[in-house]
């Protein structure tokens, strides 16, 4: 399939966790690291805490959190690796973590110990100047977990505290262990109904001796909720709920109380009893001074606002940025990015704190960019913005109103009668992966995209317990794109950036296109450099003044996760996961380019590199099995569309648009000819349930299943017949 049908088939597939590959599941295995340096570190636990952290710039060969400090942005005071000298960069080091899912953790480093966290909620303890594995510790994650994540099997990283390691698990627990051994400490359950679909992907943060964790669900019938948990002995200390519950009851405090005012509680399916969504599941700073706690929040369940609140209003605190009280959880203040979001639009990409000169005067801001392409400049004392201005393609919104900081809003935009064509896209005009603020140059460099996204409404939605909850109609989208390919106009494909922009001025500095448009997180250093990686495997350092790329390396592995740098003895290192998935990952076509593509595999690697290092990173060896020609097609035209239906609407959002997998999980087309036989077992029987692929008896029947597989079967035929048009007939039938 061309990459120009790439476009709207990324923007409009979200993808889910619905089937996850058996190859995806860590084995035990001896330490697969390629050593460079014989010196090893000792093995102790690290002693980590709030003034350690806050004097983080007194320590800069540390990597103490996520962000490196508490106001996350993701600037390193280190310069040994700088402008003159990068071209000489090369791998000191690195470590095969035998998974083929997305890998977007931060890797975190203390007195010479690395930790790391892998698909499934994995976390491992390496050396962090050879790369010596130290403990490995795997959470058990049932398999079946996989059919409820919205976007990959994946971990962003785990928090350190005072001799302990913190990781969140997808099956919604959060789990202290012990720095020194990976041994349990204690692990509590963060699900509140286990009724609904919670699970975990982001990295804790710890504030206070506060251990703080938010959760994602909200595709399916979360209500979001932000979680505090003593860093001690494990006990729920305060939880704050992103949306409001059942209005017959009182609330859990005043601000959902005021909340409440704007939601519609008439509506057919109350918002109350299907979610509401909201999951707070990335996004976080703290400021220690102001003991303030900034958490972004999720897209509303479901996505569409004519379902979940018909009347309209703003449905807060959906799609906003709230201060949280860090002791008690209490609603300091909030903004609101996308009031009354329909689009997906979460504000949960990362929060950047930073002390601008603007106006003349020293401003304590917070900078974020959503996905909605607003740049926003907000004082993180009160919450009042500053400055808004687009950053990427935006058609949603003609801008933001500085009297009452909302968004002039094209209404157009909204879906309730009409499709409509939207930038950005669903994935956003920025997404998870990190951007960074250099206090040196004063720019902010954001991983940006640009890309359009088609809505429709549902015009029969029914709420489905356990199943995708959007109120948007898949199926109608995808035959709307079918449509524009055969008319030969396919959508544009999306684009990819990292953005140089200047969060006073409120403009962009300089842009650098990157491959694909799902790219990697930022950072950027005191040696003048800024790191990024693409979805095509190259990881490259530019200027950071004049976005000139400096240097570069082909990983042979997509990339997601944003590097680090870190020191030890005086030697400055470079480190980074490469692993391609995520939301894009699994939705994206076979773009011949993707590293996935070129080199049939995305087996995850841990990179470190330093000055002198090697210049060539090996491919590993491709996987699979290349199929045989799949069995004859029974199935009428009638059953074919039904199953087309089914499929856009169940399937796609794992297995991608028109069946076409990157390959993170099966292509459904490419499968093992025994597997055709097995769609019964497989999709209601749950046959591959430990792998990740549950069961679906609940939403689906047995001619549902049948349709389904008919479907992919066609598919499958003409992507055989594709294969082999210009090969001679082989004798014998195959």
């Amino acid at each position: 399939m061309s990459k120009k049908i790439v476009g709207i088939a990324e923007a409009v597939i979200i993808a889910a966790i619905f089937i996850v590959p058996a190859g995806g599941v860590l084995t035990h295995r001896p330490s697969t690291a390629v050593v460079a340096s014989p010196e090893t570190a000792p093995v102790t636990a690290t002693n980590v805490d709030g003034a350690r952290i806050a004097a983080a710039d007194s320590d800069p060969g540390e990597w103490l959190t996520h962000g490196r400090t508490y106001s996350e942005q993701r600037f390193s005071p280190l310069a040994q690796i700088n402008t003159a000298n990068v071209k000489s960069l090369g791998v000191a080091w690195e470590y095969r973590t035998y998974s083929v899912r997305g890998l977007e953790a931060t890797p975190i480093v203390s007195d010479g110990v690395m930790f790391i966290t892998l698909p499934w909620s994995k976390v491992v303890a390496l050396d962090a100047a050879s790369g010596k594995e130290l403990w490995q510790f795997d959470p058990k994650v049932p398999g079946e977990t996989g059919r409820y994540l919205c976007c990959d099997v994946v971990n962003r990283g785990v928090a350190l505290w005072k001799g302990a390691v913190f990781v969140g698990t997808l099956d919604g627990r959060l789990i202290k262990l012990d720095a020194k051994t990976g041994r349990v400490i204690w692990s509590v359950d963060t699900v509140e109904n286990r009724k609904k679909v919670y699970t975990i992907t982001g990295a804790p943060r710890v504030a206070d001796g506060l251990v703080v964790i938010g959760n994602g669900g909200a595709e399916y019938d979360a209500r979001g909720y932000v979680s505090a948990y003593d860093a001690g002995n494990g006990k729920l200390v305060w939880r704050f709920h992103i949306v409001p519950g059942d209005p017959s009851k009182p609330q859990e405090n005043a601000a959902l109380t005021v909340a409440l005012k704007t939601w519609d509680t008439t509506g057919k399916y109350k918002f109350w009893q299907i979610g509401g969504g909201g999951a707070p599941w990335n996004g976080m700073a703290f400021d220690p001074k102001l003991d303030l706690l900034y958490v972004g929040t999720g897209n509303g369940n479901p996505w569409n606002r004519d379902v979940r609140s018909p009347k309209g209003g703003d449905n807060l605190y959906l799609s906003s940025v709230i201060a949280l009280h860090a002791k008690t959880g209490q609603l300091a203040w909030y903004y609101q990015t996308t009031p009354g979001d329909t689009w997906d639009f979460d504000s949960t990409a990362d929060i950047v704190l930073a002390d601008l000169k603007i106006g003349g005067q020293v401003r304590k801001v917070l900078m974020h960019a959503p996905k909605n392409g607003f740049f926003y400049v907000i004082d993180r004392t009160n919450g009042r913005l500053i400055s808004a201005q687009k950053f990427a393609i935006v058609t949603w919104a003609k801008g933001i109103d500085m009297k009452t900081g909302k968004p002039i809003e094209d209404p157009n935009a909204r879906y309730t009668n009409k499709m409509a064509v939207v930038y950005p896209q669903e994935t956003g005009a920025h997404n998870w992966q990190p951007m960074t603020f250099d206090p040196q140059t004063g720019l902010v460099y954001i991983p940006a995209m640009d890309g359009a996204a088609i809505f429709v409404a549902d015009r029969n939605f029914i709420y489905r317990p356990g199943a995708w909850n959007t109120g948007a109609d898949f199926a109608a989208v995808s035959n709307a794109v079918l449509q524009l390919i055969k008319s030969g106009k396919p959508p544009a494909p999306p684009v990819g950036y990292i953005k140089a922009w200047d969060p006073v001025a409120q403009k962009e500095v300089w842009q650098i296109s990157m491959g694909g448009s799902w790219n990697s997180g930022l950072l950027s250093t005191a040696g003048g450099l800024v790191f990024g990686g693409d979805a095509y495997g190259i990881f490259s350092a530019y200027d950071a003044r004049s976005g000139k790329k400096l240097w570069s390396i082909d990983l042979k592995t997509g990339i997601l996760a944003p590097a680090i740098a870190y020191s030890i003895k005086g030697t400055e290192y470079i480190a980074l996961l490469a692993g391609w998935g995520g939301a894009g990952g699994l939705s994206a076509f076979r773009d011949p380019n993707t590293a996935l593509s070129k080199y049939q595999t995305d087996q995850g690697r841990l990179f470190v590199f330093r000055l002198g290092g090697r210049q060539q990173v090996a491919a590993l060896a491709p996987e699979g099995i290349p199929p045989g020609e799949p069995p004859a097609q029974t199935a009428d035209a009638a059953t074919v569309q039904k199953g087309f239906d089914l499929y856009h609407r169940n399937c796609l959002v794992c297995h991608g648009f028109f069946a076409q997998s990157e390959g993170e999980v099966p292509d459904l087309r490419l499968v093992p000819r025994e597997i055709w036989d097995q769609y019964d077992d497989i999709v209601l029987g749950g046959a591959l349930a430990d792998g990740g692929m549950a069961s679906f008896g609940d939403i689906l029947s047995k001619d549902d299943v049948g349709a389904i597989r008919a479907y992919v079967l066609d598919q499958a035929k003409a992507a055989w017949a594709a294969a082999h048009a210009t090969r001679p007939a082989a004798k014998g039938g195959h």
